[in-house]
């Protein structure tokens, strides 16, 4: 059944309350959302409630059979200003809540270029590059009040913020655009074990993806912003305390510490 407006809204109040307070859920808040369009309802409406800026935004994957079922391969969340930070070489402490689900994913990060045109909706991969600026390495945390958020499909995620908490951004790729992605071997470590290395997969699709969804949503992308394009070696569930280093090929290495968010 299709759910009505105070029933998005109402899990947009949960998760946005839940985040404040630092406080898990036990089970999704609410009404789920029964397609694409109620899940990204649920964000758009957390969003006008979030006292944060957004500097840019995270694509995720969707699992294949979902992917098949919804028509979409790719997911998006906001990233807001507030929890991005540059790395200095120095350990980085990057809060997580506790209660719920925290993970260290590494990324690819590109900036936009300039503002994307309010009236183009659909981006073919040329046009897309055309927009990006610097590309750097980088690391996302992904984190949500509610444990359970990646268990349930992509209509969990996308309805909390795309499950994202932060953004580390590393050294420009030297060279990028005379590069091909097998330059680019990215490394995982948590808590001196590593998670895998591999090149990322297809971070120029992810953003010619994020183009066309926050065009469609009325909120294109603006010069500046800063997008990830992918989880390169899998989302890793981890937890405050634990000690993360992400490398790739030709930048200094993101070293983070993952901490307990506090309530705002």
């Amino acid at each position: 059944m299709t759910a009505t407006l105070s029933d998005l809204e109402a899990v947009a109040d949960a998760f946005t309350s839940a985040r404040r307070n630092c406080r898990g859920l036990t089970e999704y808040p609410g009404k789920f959302p029964a397609s694409l369009p109620e899940a990204y309802r649920i964000q758009d409406i957390a969003i006008s409630k979030w006292p944060h800026k957004i500097a840019g935004w995270k694509v995720g994957g969707i699992g294949p059979e979902q992917a098949a079922e919804v028509g979409a391969s790719k997911l998006a969340g906001p990233v807001f200003a507030h929890n991005v930070h540059h790395s200095t070489g120095e350990r980085i402490p990057m809060p997580i809540y506790a209660e719920g689900f925290g993970a260290v994913e590494a990324e690819i990060v590109f900036e936009v270029s300039r503002d994307a045109p309010v009236d183009k909706l659909d981006w073919t991969l040329e046009a897309a590059k055309k927009y990006i600026g610097d590309v750097r390495l980088g690391v996302e945390v992904a984190s949500s009040p509610f444990p359970h958020i990646n268990e349930m499909g992509a209509f969990a995620p996308i309805s909390d913020f795309g499950n994202n908490h932060g953004l580390i951004l590393g050294e420009i790729l030297p060279n990028w655009n005379e590069s091909s992605l097998d330059d680019w071997i990215i490394e995982t470590v948590i808590e001196g074990k590593s998670m895998g290395a591999k090149a990322p997969p297809e971070p120029y699709e992810a953003f010619r993806f994020i183009l066309e969804n926050t065009a469609r949503r009325g909120i294109p992308l603006k010069k500046g912003m800063l997008i990830t394009t992918g989880a390169v070696t899998g989302v890793h569930r981890a937890y405050s305390g634990q000690s993360s280093t992400v490398s790739c090929t030709g930048v200094a290495d993101i070293d983070l510490i993952l901490t307990s968010q506090k309530p705002e």
